[in-house]
């Protein structure tokens, strides 16, 4: 059995923690002139806001266990925190947007006038923060399920915040008193939009589903064509965490005197550079033993 470990986590500490600080901030400001102005609008963000501070504070904290070493209970870590933090964040996302929905659909029976001037310049503070926020995730956001949930929350957050200055700016040229309530729900689609592929995604790897950007059959045709080898078979990949993907497979000798050093070597730098695989456990075997392997047909 051979195992290769290339792990170089980057520490999103303090981008976690100027995210949150910046944006925990802007709620209590967005809450008390959404209160003042009575705008659903700029309330409903500042309740979606609220949601994505409790959300960076998950992801924040999955991303510290993390990198929290295995024992001899956990094996592998806590890295699949990172994942059930991506799963948690997207379905209360989803809720929120849902009850953001409801609440929008009773006020278009009842619309209100707002104060747009105010609502347009939270707004716009919003527009600055959230993207400022979205903008220290953005590299990590390439290659970290984790990352890109905190990432999507705020760019969309900064595509909402300009929603709603572009709501206070209609009803200030047209006097519509719908259009807060309309904007609102439009959010709440734009947002569930944006969460749904999160969702997909987490869920998907929480059942240890092949993570995306990695082709299979592929993998498996790479392997079979490595010099010295005869089959592959039992080869399993699936995301220990949002940013690493693991690898188990059999590999059928083609001759019982290959130097099975050499050939692990080639098969681990091959997944590694065609694949990105990080954490990868070959089985090297004859074919004798491979005709009685009991998981010869188990994949």
């Amino acid at each position: 059995m051979s195992h290769d470990h290339d792990h170089a986590p980057t520490n999103y500490g303090k981008a976690f923690a100027i995210g949150i600080t910046l944006n925990l901030g802007f709620v209590l400001l967005e809450a008390f002139y959404g209160w003042r102005a009575d705008s659903l609008a700029l309330l409903a963000d500042a309740a979606h806001n609220l949601s994505d501070v409790g959300g960076l504070l998950l992801a924040w904290a999955a991303f510290a266990a993390a990198r929290l070493k295995p024992d001899l209970r956990h094996t592998y870590g806590w890295r699949r925190g990172s994942i059930l933090a991506s799963f948690a964040n997207a379905i209360v996302l989803l809720v929120a947007m849902g009850s953001l929905a409801w609440e929008a659909l009773q006020r278009m029976q009842t619309p209100a006038s707002i104060d747009a001037g105010t609502v347009m310049v939270v707004a716009g503070i919003g527009v600055i923060i959230n993207t400022v926020t979205a903008w220290l995730f953005l590299t990590g956001s390439k290659r970290d399920l984790n990352i890109r949930g905190a990432f999507l929350h705020m760019a969309a957050d900064a595509l909402v915040s300009v929603g709603v200055v572009v709501a206070g700016a209609l009803y200030l040229w047209q006097g519509w008193t719908w259009i807060d309530p309309v904007v609102s729900v439009l959010i709440a689609l734009v947002v569930v939009l944006g969460t749904w592929s999160l969702f997909h995604r987490s869920l998907h790897l929480l059942f240890d589903g092949v993570p995306d950007g990695i082709d299979l059959p592929a993998v498996r045709q790479s392997l079979q064509d490595l010099p010295g080898v005869a089959a592959v078979h039992d080869l399993h990949v699936w995301a220990m965490s949002t940013a690493d993907n693991a690898l188990t497979a059999h590999l059928v000798m083609a001759r019982d005197d290959s130097d099975r050093d050499v050939l692990l070597e080639h098969a681990m730098e091959m997944l590694h550079d065609r694949f990105e695989l990080r954490h990868i456990s070959l089985q090297c075997e004859s074919q004798s033993f491979a005709s009685r392997c009991p998981l010869a047909d188990a994949c």
